[in-house]
């Protein structure tokens, strides 16, 4: 019968302590780089497992998993591009090859609400020993469950909460420089397609009303980007049309053009995602309207399907967030009590492409 090889195995055969072993797979932080790539070499070479998972937890109190907060139902985190690379760079990170990644959709019951016993999210359950939050809401109560309950946590994206740990690029600044580049053209007849300014499934024409109750900090901070360039072109809110999906997805996306292409004057249109872009394409192709000969278009994110459609955006490093916002919960969970990180801000550079989907201004569609 073949013997199983142990850690004290790995530590011999790497010239380490078994301390060290440990620290490869559980402490990182503790050893250099590598150190900590000659052992993980060496495991690989003798058939090392790991850590006993189980053994850990008890030991620890750990259980051995992590959760990531969407902002829409479970379906969305595998057919959404933007979240499924922030899965992607989660999964990248070694520190967390050997733990669980559960899914937590958002429940829109407990927007805004306390919360009842019955209807909590497992997130704050103990079903987790780390969350990583994903651009929620600003109200939504879950967040606030797992602050009160001490439970290590990182925001991507959103809310922005003071004191926690956050990965984002410049909402604002971004969508300024979007808007930017349609006005440079000499578009001053623009639409503008937002995801979903609060979850609560109304969608529509945006009035400055809807807008000032948007909780969504993403699209209300690139929505400010575009008002903002707007007002400096000497453009208010209401030369701006402005319609809310009320979705992520390309269904939403797709509501969301039609209406859009209901405006004749129009002679360019802002996304705040490229999944509504993509969906504006679509249906402005199906209708025979010609882009961006009639009407130019530009996203935001820059997901793969984008360069495929020639669509112009602005990139931003969807992989690199979910690196980054592993690498700090990582940190947060193997911190000693005594010794909490610091909140640490990492605000990512974002890109302007030009592609085939924006040219200057040539004339109205009939």
């Amino acid at each position: 019968m073949k013997r199983t090889v142990s850690m004290k195995d790995v530590a011999l055969a790497a010239g380490v302590s078994q301390p060290a072993v440990s620290y490869a797979y559980n402490k990182p932080s503790e050893i250099s780089e590598a150190q900590r790539e000659h052992i993980l070499k060496v495991a690989k070479k003798l058939g090392y497992p790991g850590p006993n998972v189980r053994g850990g937890s008890l030991r620890s109190g750990r259980v051995g998993a992590i959760g990531l907060m969407i902002s829409d139902e479970l379906p969305y985190a595998f057919i959404d591009p933007s979240t499924t690379g922030l899965l992607r760079g989660i999964g990248e990170i070694g520190e967390l090859s050997n733990v669980a990644l559960a899914l937590f959709p958002l429940q829109k019951d407990l927007v805004n609400q306390s919360g009842e016993p019955g209807s909590v999210s497992l997130a704050v359950r103990g079903f987790v020993d780390g969350l990583i939050a994903y651009n929620l809401p600003d109200d939504y109560s879950v967040v606030a469950m797992a602050r009160k309950q001490n439970i290590p946590f990182v925001v991507v994206d959103a809310p922005i909460i003071e004191g926690t740990p956050f990965v984002g690029i410049d909402d604002f600044g971004s969508g300024e420089i979007q808007m930017k580049h349609l006005l440079d053209l000499g578009h001053s007849k623009i639409g503008i397609i937002a995801d979903r300014l609060k979850p609560d499934g109304l969608r529509g024409p945006v009035t400055q009303k809807r807008f000032q109750q948007c909780t969504e900090n993403v699209v209300r901070a690139r929505l400010e980007g575009y008002l903002s360039a707007g007002k400096a072109a000497g453009l208010s809110f209401d030369d701006m049309v402005i319609i809310e999906a009320g979705g992520f997805d390309h269904a939403a996306g797709d509501w969301a053009a039609e209406q859009m292409l209901a405006n004749k004057d129009l002679t360019a249109v802002a996304a705040t995602s490229d999944v509504m872009a993509l969906s504006f394409l679509k249906i402005a192709n199906e209708r025979g309207v010609s882009v961006p000969d009639q009407l130019s278009v530009i996203g935001f994110d820059d997901i793969p399907e984008a360069a495929g459609a020639g669509l112009t955006t602005i990139r931003q490093p969807l992989i690199e967030k979910g690196r980054h916002a592993a690498r700090l919960l990582t940190e947060l969970l193997n911190a000693p009590p005594s010794k909490k990180p610091p909140a640490t801000r990492i605000i990512l550079p974002t890109e302007l492409v030009v592609r085939s989907t924006t040219k200057a201004r040539w004339k109205k569609r009939s």
